[in-house]
């Protein structure tokens, strides 16, 4: 496999989509042979950035060039639900050339389809067995969850050995363990890799970071921890810089107005000579414009320095970045320690999911386990979307955030959606808190159709948690899937100053450690079991759904 330099290289990169608005306008760089990590906020082309490196869009202007074959793990990964795993890996037309030589077949044309590839079937095999993947080669994909389609894409690529592999958030779909084994796939890929992706545990393993903002791209040495070591260095630096900015913007308005003063002084001064005559009139009209002259000076000059002061400033915001924290005061969630939240008594949830459940005061609890175990399930069951069997009590306020996000309606704007969750609130208490949730002015009025993903993300959670009454118990199912960074902070952030009781179903154990977890909930062999620590990746059983692709 080849390992040369500038494995990819972009030169003055143009392109817009179609209704002319813009992505990249003179965007160039080189990827070398290693491990390079591209983030980003939601909506600033990472995903767009890879199909053109892929060659599934075209440039407007500008070139790309690509050392040696090419392996492209998509986001939305295509999937036929009816097609055979040796389709979707590639090799169904090899593996059939090969039952026909093994017939006695040796014609040009089946050794051609075989070419160098006789122990395909082995590779395949192999590397299904890496990935932990416990399916045949003519197993139908429709039998397989999501995480087991993404890691089989996974395996489709390496399969045919490329130079440059691009990996676009390929850990979304994947539980614990696939998320083990795909980063181990990672660490020992020896081609060129770009991965773009929001997972802290993968981005350990790179050796490069590129921060894609603005349509440019500023790059950083090492791995993610020293991407954000050195991101927070830049960030102090710009916050000093903005803070000298703004105390040269005051001291030169104070200048500024102080001339006024000095110069309509001299102003009065000179009038009152006019009037009292005290000197010839020649000589005094020859002072006034001289005066005049040097006033228009003075004040011209202090006018260029606060314009220019002004402008200094302008430069040292435009260092600081705009993701701030969230910051809201929730004091309806509060509860008082010991109080029953929720109670489930042998409960039977609709996939055959078995277990009991108590939870007290404002407790922290995970649910975790592998895709398909009945997190999302049981999550819906406690919101009264699902009937169970056995006893389910529910005994203080509660909102579910669903994975897609669907409670936010497209049609109205995003003040409109926090007046349907909190109907009785006034307009003016509905903006300001939504402010705390960066929504200020015009942006509370923009309709939810047109929010990228962090931002329709940040108008659910304002109207969950600013939902009347107030819920004491918020579950999130998978909260983290397809959020920056930057909006994952703000999660975080928000989440901090909820007092009630959180239930999270997640994959992300970087996110999940940052939570103050009280306890676990273990989803595995058809039941769930309250545990004081995280179970081991190891433990995690999979489970398939019979009737299609599950996410």
């Amino acid at each position: 496999m080849s390992t040369r330099l500038s494995a990819v290289s972009v030169s003055d990169l143009h392109f817009a989509w179609p209704d002319g608005t813009p992505v990249f306008a003179g965007l160039s760089f080189a990827v070398d042979a290693g491990r390079v990590g591209i983030v980003g906020r939601n909506g600033s082309g990472k995903s767009t950035l890879l199909r053109l490196l892929s060659g599934q869009l075209r440039p407007d202007r500008g070139s790309i060039r690509r050392a040696g074959s090419l392996g492209y793990l998509r986001q939305d990964l295509p999937l036929r639900v009816d097609a055979r795993v040796d389709e979707l890996l590639g090799i169904a037309d090899v593996r059939r050339a090969l039952v026909a030589v093994e017939a006695g077949d040796v014609s040009e044309p089946v050794l051609e389809t075989i070419g160098d590839a006789w122990d395909i079937e082995d590779r395949a095999h192999a590397l299904l067995e890496r990935l932990g993947l416990e399916c045949g080669l003519h197993q139908r994909i429709g039998e397989l969850s999501g995480g087991e389609a993404v890691l089989l894409g996974l395996v489709a690529e390496l399969l045919h050995e490329p130079d440059v592999l691009l990996l676009d958030e390929p850990t979304n779909n994947l539980d614990r363990s696939g998320r083990a084994r795909l980063v181990e796939a990672v660490r020992s890929f020896r081609g060129a890799l770009v991965v773009v992706s929001h997972d802290e545990p993968l981005l350990e393993h790179v050796d490069q970071v590129g921060d894609l903002r603005d349509g440019e791209i500023d790059w950083y040495g090492g791995n993610f921890a020293a991407y954000r070591e050195a991101l927070a260095l830049e960030q102090e630096a710009a916050e000093r810089a903005v803070r000298v900015a703004e105390a040269d913007v005051r001291r030169q308005r104070r200048e500024l107005a102080a001339a006024h003063i000095k110069l309509d002084r001299r102003r009065r001064y000179g009038q009152k000579m006019w009037d009292t005559k005290r000197e010839p009139k020649i000589v005094m009209g020859a002072r006034k414009r001289e005066a005049q002259a040097s006033a228009g000076k003075h004040r011209i000059m202090h006018e260029e320095r606060l314009t220019s002061a002004r402008e200094r400033l302008a430069e040292a915001e435009d260092g600081v970045r705009d993701d701030a924290p969230i910051r809201i005061d929730l004091p309806g969630t509060e509860l008082p320690e010991g109080r029953v939240v929720l109670r489930l008594q042998d409960v039977e949830l609709r996939n055959g999911v078995r277990g009991s459940l108590e939870v007290r005061g404002p407790e922290r609890i995970a649910l975790v386990g592998a895709n398909g175990s009945g997190k999302s399930t049981l999550l819906h069951t406690i919101a009264g979307e699902l009937e169970p069997a056995g006893v389910c009590e529910l005994r203080v306020p509660a909102r579910l955030l669903p994975q897609r996000i669907d409670i936010v309606d497209n049609g109205l704007s995003v003040v409109e959606n926090v007046a349907r969750f909190a109907p009785a609130s006034d307009e003016n208490r509905r903006r300001a808190r939504l402010a705390r949730f960066h929504f200020q002015g015009r942006a509370a009025d923009q309709q939810a159709s047109t929010l990228s993903g962090g931002e329709r993300f940040r108008a659910a959670m304002a109207a969950l948690l600013l939902a009347e009454p107030a819920p004491q118990l918020l579950m999130l199912d998978e909260p983290t899937n397809n959020l920056d960074l930057a909006s994952i902070d703000q999660l975080v952030s928000a989440l901090e100053n909820f007092r009630g009781a959180l239930l999270v179903a997640s994959h992300d154990e970087a996110f999940l450690r940052r939570l103050h977890l009280t306890r676990y909930v273990e989803m595995a062999l058809g039941r769930f079991t309250a545990t004081s620590t995280p179970p081991s990746p190891s433990r995690a059983t999979v489970t398939r759904s019979r009737g299609g692709l599950r996410p």
